[in-house]
């Protein structure tokens, strides 16, 4: 697999990676559990943007150095720009189901870093093997490009549709097959994830949510992945773009989870997006889109998405 991007950018990505990961695992664990407030979580979501910024930043400056074109430089930048928007966008779905899962097991907010921070880790991990077989894929068959192009196609219509009803983890098949293979405690014991009842070592609730957060994003990146794929054929910029997005997750998680019901309507949205990355995807051999406007589309769905969601809820708070 080809990429533009020179072997030092390579180091200093998972340099930035190893530091940004040990600024969680490390620096924040000796706060201990606690809550998360919005303030805080803002904060921490400003720096992760800032850190995903100042990376494109250095990634054009690299490809003017090696290549020499400012033109050729200003289109990798901005193929960045958009694969970081349509996965973080994405992302405030698998946000949404975050939530649903933590208040269907009744985490406590304290505990709920603890689940993110090594989800953190199994999704990068986990995408950076799907990106590397996925790259692989593309450029050994060709038409699977128009695979994975209906595939985002359907899937924004399944959106759409599901968008406004109410989900329900009883009949999720995943949940119901860790139930059948794990014993499970039905109370907490702290933030560990294996207790003893009657002698016995047993799973508890959290090691339960953990292996779903795990199956969720795995779920989800089978979405994010091939349409960031639809902007770029680089798997540098795609598994960059992906990994500074998933960094800011535990952040974002914390922000969403206090305004979740302002943005009620971003699921039809992020359906928009993913119907219209796929049809990128399938028109590629007909007329490739250019990234300046995949860009603008994905920057102006989410843009009128979100106004109009504020707007219904303060409309809603009025009559009511």
């Amino acid at each position: 697999m080809q990429t533009i991007a020179p072997l030092w950018l390579w180091a200093a990505f998972i340099g930035i990676v190893l530091v940004s990961l040990f600024v969680d695992f490390v620096v924040l664990k000796k706060q201990g559990a606690h809550d998360i407030g919005v303030r805080e979580a803002l904060n921490w979501s400003l720096v992760w943007v800032a850190l995903s910024f100042l990376f494109n930043g250095l990634f054009w400056w690299a490809v003017k150095d090696s290549t020499g074109s400012t033109e050729i430089a200003n289109t990798k930048s901005l193929e960045f720009l958009t694969g970081y928007l349509i996965e973080k966008s994405l992302a405030v779905d698998n946000i949404f189901v975050f939530l649903m899962i933590f208040t269907y097991f009744a985490v406590p907010s304290h505990y709920q870093k603890r689940v993110l921070m090594i989800g953190i880790i199994g999704a990068i991990v986990l995408r950076t093997v799907m990106i590397l077989v996925g790259g692989w894929l593309l450029q050994q068959f060709h038409w699977i490009l128009y695979v994975f192009g209906a595939f985002l196609i359907l899937t924004g219509i399944k959106m759409w549709w599901a968008a406004g009803k109410e989900p329900a983890l009883d009949d999720n098949p995943a949940l119901k097959l860790l139930r059948r293979i794990l014993p499970v405690s039905k109370h907490y014991d702290g933030e560990k994830f294996w207790t003893v009842e009657n002698g016995k070592k047993i799973a508890t609730p959290l090691f339960m949510v953990i292996c779903l957060v795990a199956l969720t994003d795995v779920i989800f990146a089978v979405d994010s992945i091939p349409a960031i794929f639809a902007i770029t054929s680089d798997p540098f910029i795609v598994l960059t773009s992906n990994v500074f997005a998933i960094l800011g997750l535990r952040a974002m998680y914390f922000l969403l989870a206090a305004v979740a019901n302002k943005f009620h309507l971003l699921n039809y949205g992020l359906a928009v997006i993913l119907v219209f990355i796929g049809a990128k995807m399938c028109l590629i051999d007909i007329y490739k889109i250019p990234v300046m406007v995949s860009l603008g589309v994905v920057v102006g769905v989410l843009a009128v998405t979100m106004l109009l969601s504020v707007r219904s809820a303060s409309a809603d708070v009025k009559r009511g």
